[in-house]
């Protein structure tokens, strides 16, 4: 973990960085504890190793990369970067955006650990890294249509498969119609005040304990 950092001192990095680093991170803003540092899509490799290598910064861990994905903007997509200086005692979060055609440059020659990361951002969202060695779906399946965590992703899917015993194996199918759900969300032992069937357990809530009087 990382101990809390002042304000000022997330603000003054975020200056020294901004100015230092000769473009490639282009503005930065600190809201709730945190530095946000802004760079524009070409010159993400630049700014990390800028950020990795500088004596100011010394970046030297990727935590985390993850995309975001916001349908009503032109570029779409935001990339996130968190990195851990060890040596300052510091975080700090990278963003830049793109759109659905636009690749980014990946940063796996910075942090080699941002290959399965960089993948799981293409896998769910269909975000292009230019330059990654093995970009290829990390969670779904082979063939997998789509694009999961992008918001106009359908809630059932395009497609579903099932075991077919007759074939002997698995076959992929258009989805069919499902009947929605409405869940209460109350504990089953507690049960639900309905006024239909009971759920299984309900009963329990009914039955006083053998002391009561």
């Amino acid at each position: 973990m990382t101990w809390p950092v002042s304000s000022e001192a997330l603000e003054a990095l975020g200056q020294a960085t901004v100015a230092n680093s000769g473009g490639d991170v282009t503005s930065h803003a600190v809201a709730f504890g945190e530095l946000t540092l802004t760079v524009p899509l070409p010159r993400i490799v630049g700014a990390l190793t800028y950020l990795r290598d500088h004596p100011g910064c010394q970046f030297q861990q990727l935590i985390d990369l993850a995309g975001v994905d916001y349908p009503e903007r032109e570029r779409r997509f935001d990339v996130v970067y968190h990195l851990l200086s060890l040596t300052r005692n510091v975080r700090v979060r990278v963003k830049l955006e793109t759109d659905e055609d636009t690749p980014v440059p990946s940063i796996t020659g910075v942090y080699p650990c941002a290959d399965w990361f960089e993948r799981e951002a293409f896998d769910m969202y269909g975000i292009f890294f230019e330059g990654h060695p093995d970009l290829r779906r990390i969670l779904t399946d082979y063939g997998f249509h789509g694009h999961p965590l992008r918001k106009d992703f359908p809630m059932t899917g395009y497609v579903e498969l099932r075991y077919d015993d007759e074939l002997k194996r698995v076959v992929y199918e258009p989805v069919k119609a499902v009947e929605w759900r409405n869940w209460d969300f109350l504990s089953p032992w507690e049960g639900a005040e309905r006024g239909f069937a009971a759920l299984p357990g309900d009963e329990k809530a009914l039955a006083k304990p053998a002391d009561a009087k």
